[in-house]
């Protein structure tokens, strides 16, 4: 083989080699990285389903008290016509 074939293939092998290794630990880190979204997903969801049954909650306390205003608004509105 021509010698300047074969530092050809030595720098090529090398070069190869080191992307394999960085490819790897960037595999490692994107399966790190993913399994932590998928955690902090997981409570984001548990967290925005216990603000949505609070304000369900709130909201089923706040009309009944909204009409019972209301209703008290007009029945205070008929008793000064009297």
């Amino acid at each position: 083989m021509i010698p300047a074939a074969e530092i050809l293939v030595i720098i090529v092998s090398a070069v190869l080699s080191v992307f394999l290794i960085v490819g790897i630990i960037l595999g490692v880190y994107l399966i790190k990285l993913s399994a932590e979204i998928r955690k902090i997903a997981k409570t984001a969801e548990q967290t925005v389903s216990s603000v949505g049954n609070a304000l369900s909650g709130v909201a089923r306390l706040a009309s009944p008290v909204f009409v019972a205003e209301m209703l008290n608004k007009m029945f205070k509105k008929h008793s000064k016509k009297k």
